[in-house]
């Protein structure tokens, strides 16, 4: 069993919670996953781990309130606990050798790309953050974002807060402006990442993404989580 440390509501539809699992907690990389239970009947689900405090033994998860498994979690309280709590998982985010990096988030995608944004100022890189949300209401992160990043844009879909538009305008901003980064890393939703990556492609900047496939083992031998990528004309799997 795990224990729930902290609870904290970050909008309407997003919760973090901080899980007491040191062992967990001791081996965590920005970029990896865990995968929990809330109790013995529940469904298994993958979080992307969000932070961790190695001294305290706690890791933090962010979710979205979207089904019946993150509504059961979310109705727990800190203090409360939940039946599994199984990683890290996958493979940590390439950050080697980065001095100058662009990190564009979107939504809840945000949280993943947090850890990533935290662990390259920890590295001395140059940290560039542009997050998108639809309104004002939805906005997360930005204390922590802002505390870790050289340069931050914040943009909303209405206008509510930071800037009108998406997350493409003020990189299509920065790259008419001659802005070199070693590399421009996009978390949040397909379309997000996809007109990210359009963008990018003509500056020759390498773009990574974050795909969400369907998890069912966790460790990629079931081979549920596979993409198939257009190469040269080719699906390759």
């Amino acid at each position: 069993m795990y224990r729930i440390v902290t609870k904290k509501e970050l909008n309407p539809t997003v919760t973090m919670m901080e899980i007491e699992a040191p062992l967990v907690a001791r081996k965590a990389e920005a970029g990896q996953f865990i995968i929990l239970r809330v109790d013995s009947e529940g469904e298994r689900i993958p979080l992307t781990v969000a932070g961790c405090d190695r001294v305290r033994g706690t890791v933090k998860i962010i979710f979205q309130i979207v089904g019946k498994t993150t509504a059961s979690l979310n109705r727990l309280s800190a203090g409360e606990y939940i039946e599994d709590f199984a990683g890290p998982l996958g493979v940590p985010t390439e950050l080697e050798g980065l001095n100058d990096v662009c990190i564009v988030g979107g939504g809840v995608g945000c949280a993943i790309a947090l850890p990533i944004a935290e662990k390259l100022h920890r590295m001395g890189a140059r940290v560039t953050s542009v997050i998108g949300f639809r309104s004002r209401d939805l906005v997360i992160l930005e204390d922590e974002f802002r505390a870790v990043s050289d340069e931050l844009y914040i943009v909303t879909d209405d206008g509510s807060y930071g800037r009108e538009g998406n997350v493409c305008l003020p990189l299509r901003e920065m790259f008419s402006e001659g802005r070199k980064f070693d590399k421009v890393i996009t978390i949040g939703p397909l379309v997000m990442m996809k007109f990210v990556v359009a963008e990018t492609r003509p500056t020759g900047i390498p773009c990574d993404v974050s795909m969400n496939p369907i998890m069912i083992d966790g460790t990629g031998m079931c081979g549920g989580c596979r993409l198939t990528l257009n190469v040269d004309g080719k699906r390759v799997t």
